[in-house]
Parts: C-alpha cells; sequence; structure tokens
C-alpha cells in the first residue's frame, strides 16, 4: 500500500525558536513542501521569511515561503487559514497558552499537530502533576479516533531529551533506576540580565519543582537544592532541581524509579531572579497602578528585558544538554550520559540565532519532516519518549544538533540543599 505522504507546514509562532525553525523547515522543503508562517504580528514573520532568504536556505526554490497574520486562540479562523494554506501539518511554536485552541483545530481540520511545550493557563501556574493529564491527554481518544497525529513536546528539552529515554531503554539498559536530565548553558550574552526563551513563559516555570523520585510525586521550593556537574566540554558547572515538562510524561512512559530535570543557573541569575520574585514582579496575577492602570507585573518585566533573539549577535560559548542513565544491563551496572553541544557563536553564523533557540527549533522540523515521510505519522497523539528515538536522532544529527553517548561518565556529585 502506498502512504500520501503529508506536505505543507504552517509554523504558528514568530519568536526565536520559530526563527530556527522557519531556516530548517526551509532546508527541508523538497519533502515539507510549502511553507506558511503565520502570527499575530505579521512583520515578525516577514522577518524570519527574509533572514532565511538571506542565508540561501530555501531549498526548493519552487515551493512557496510567505506569511500570514492570524490569532491562534480563534479557533474557526484557524481552521480556515489551515484550509486555504492546505497546510497538512502544523508546528506550534507559539506561546502555550494557544496549545488546546490550535489543537482542536487540527483535530477539526484533519491535520497533523505538534508542539514544544506542555499547554498553560494565562492565571494558572505549575498545576498539580502529571501536567499532561490536565489537558493535552484529555484529547487523546478524540485524535485516535481521528486518526489525528499530535507530537507533545517535540522541542530539545522536552522533545530530544524524551527521545534520548527512548534510546536508552531500546540500546543501553535492560532496566533503568534513575533519569538526571541536565541542561546548561555556558554562555555569555553580555546583558546585566535576560531570559533565553520568552520572559515571561520562562519565569512561570520558577514558581514550584515537582519531580518525579521513588516512584511518587514529590513537590520541592524553586532553586532549594544544588548539584554540581562536570559537563563534557563547558566543564563544572552548577545545576538546580527543577520541574519541567518532560518529567510529567516520562514517568508515566518509562519504568523508571526516579526521574529529575536539572537547570544551570549563575549566583547573578539567582540574584537577580530572587530580588524580582520577593518584589512581586514575576507574579502572573494582574494589580492596578495608583493610576487605576490594570497589569501583570510578569508582562511588565517581559517588556523590559531584551527580546531573546536579539542576544544572538554576541553570544559566546556553548550549551550542553543531555541525560545521566543509571540502570543495569545484562546485570551488571551501567551509567551512560547521552548529551548535545551546540555553539551559540556557529548557531548564529548558520541561521542568524542563539543555540538556545537553536537547539528547540531544529528538533520541530525534524519531526515534521519524520511526519511527512510517514515514520512518525502516527494517527493518534503521543509524547515523544513513545516514538522509534532512532529515525528522530539520526535525522537531528544531519540537521546540526549531534548526539553523543558517553560511557561511564564523570559520577554525578551529591545535591545540596541551599535554601
Amino acid at each position: 500500500m502506498v502512504v500520501e505522504m503529508k506536505k505543507n507546514v504552517l509554523i504558528v509562532g514568530a519568536g526565536g525558536v520559530a526563527h530556527v525553525a522557519g531556516h530548517k523547515c526551509a532546508q527541508e522543503n523538497d519533502i515539507l513542501g510549502d511553507i506558511c508562517i503565520a502570527s499575530r504580528k505579521q512583520y515578525k514573520c516577514d522577518a524570519i521569511i527574509d533572514s532565511v532568504k538571506r542565508k540561501n536556505h530555501v531549498k526548493d526554490k519552487t515551493k512557496k515561503l510567505y506569511s500570514r497574520q492570524m490569532d491562534a486562540l480563534d479557533v474557526p479562523a484557524t481552521i480556515k487559514l489551515i484550509k486555504e494554506t492546505n497546510s497538512q501539518i502544523v508546528i506550534n511554536l507559539a506561546q502555550s497558552y494557544v496549545n488546546m485552541s490550535l489543537l482542536e483545530a487540527c483535530i477539526q481540520s484533519g491535520v497533523a499537530y505538534l508542539d514544544t511545550a506542555i499547554h498553560e493557563e494565562p492565571n494558572r501556574v505549575c498545576e498539580d502533576p502529571p501536567w499532561y493529564a490536565n489537558y493535552e491527554w484529555k484529547r487523546k481518544d478524540r485524535c485516535k479516533e481521528k486518526g489525528i497525529t499530535a507530537i507533545l513536546g517535540a522541542g530539545f528539552d522536552p522533545g530530544v531529551v524524551n527521545a534520548y529515554c527512548a534510546l536508552a531503554v531500546k540500546h543501553h539498559f535492560d532496566k533503568i533506576d534513575t533519569i538526571d536530565i541536565m541542561d546548561v548553558n555556558a554562555g555569555n550574552h553580555g546583558k546585566y540580565f535576560a531570559t533565553n526563551f520568552d520572559p515571561e513563559i520562562n519565569l512561570r516555570e520558577f514558581k514550584k519543582v515537582w519531580t518525579w523520585i521513588g516512584r511518587k510525586w514529590v513537590m520541592e521550593k524553586v532553586h532549594s537544592i544544588k548539584m554540581f556537574y562536570d559537563f563534557p566540554v563547558v566543564g563544572k558547572l552548577p545545576v538546580y532541581l527543577n520541574g519541567h515538562d518532560e518529567i510529567h510524561s516520562l514517568s508515566k512512559n518509562i519504568d523508571a524509579d526516579s526521574v529529575r530535570f536539572w537547570m544551570g543557573f549563575s549566583d547573578h541569575y539567582i540574584n537577580i531572579f530572587t530580588v524580582l520574585t520577593n518584589l512581586g514582579l514575576t507574579s502572573e496575577k494582574p494589580i492596578k497602578t495608583a493610576e487605576g492602570v490594570e497589569v501583570v507585573p510578569l508582562k511588565v518585566i517581559k517588556a523590559i528585558l531584551p527580546d531573546p533573539l536579539s542576544l544572538a549577535p554576541s553570544y559566546t560559548g556553548k550549551t550542553c544538554i543531555g541525560n545521566f542513565v543509571r540502570g543495569k544491563k545484562d546485570g551488571k551496572k551501567k551509567q551512560i550520559f547521552i548529551y548535545n553541544t551546540c555553539d551559540h557563536a556557529d548557531s548564529y553564523k548558520e541561521v542568524e540565532s542563539q543555540a538556545i533557540c537553536y537547539t528547540a527549533g531544529v528538533p520541530p522540523a525534524a519531526a515534521a519532516v519524520l511526519i511527512a515521510k510517514g515514520s512518525w505519522d502516527v494517527n493518534t497523539m503521543v509524547n515523544v519518549e513513545e516514538l522509534d528515538p532512532d529515525p528522530f536522532i539520526a535525522l537531528l544529527d544531519r540537521m546540526g544538533l549531534p548526539t553523543v553517548v558517553q560511557e561511564n561518565p564523570a559520577p554525578l556529585e551529591e545535591s545540596v540543599r541551599v535554601r
């Protein structure tokens, strides 16, 4: 039986991650077909297209690369846009508040959907775990009934690190005891304070820490548990126990006693974040100024801080993101570190971006290629760890994010409670 490949991609969003995905989809448009980039601010979409053309990244010049204005919360209008653009794959790289609206539009339109982050409601943060059960998984039966491919969390973390877990299960372990996902940025952007993603979404993560330890959910205070690790390439750096999307699906889909997520922060970052939080400036709750104007403090902070993509030209250094996995193989204890390193300067040279956006933007483009070619067109809703990791990791190697599997890595140090 000949399976018809899905063609034509609608990228929703025009931030730093969409910028990279736009480049990478254009480089694969002989497979993906026409590419439309759509956002509330069409001029930002046009800026991405200008960058793609400036770097001569449109592989097949006969295919269209164009922009549209859209409100992703408007489901009927989104369905109309999907039909007008004849898009069969929708890559959601917009703010996570629109996830369920976009997913609904894809289900009703009968097209594939993928995103890179969990759905959030503007007035709720760090809801009870597992997060995916609150919104996404409630729609899984509908996706299966209608044969809709919906791939959740197809960025790097979540995304590639989920595939690393699947890789560990498939090739390296008979039994997994613990998974420690670690993400560090050994880079310097030259700004006093900045976030590497949308500041509003980035800072919302740091409200409470839900982690999976001893096969149960444990809640810890933010930035309260610290550990140092001697990373390949970038060296010994501090990481803090953090809550993150991938734990909420890995706890269900990977048979492991514990799954923890660690993120690297400098002392300077922790100090600034602590002051902002203590002043109430990272709050998502609306307040009124003395003049009676209603504002959300977190949105004010977002307006003040630099656009993440603007950091790219001056960024130096590298990122390292990987999974430290411990378990048994053939009855013997084993531990490995599966990781990627990405260079800020190289990312800017290739796609006019910084490495954090690069690591998040390449994977959804790769996932779209696998949907188009059929190997990941699974006609149901899945998280990345439920898919075959081999074609994904092989494609990422070719597209600029090579994976390294380090046997007998530097050991994990004991974590300490710091607050």
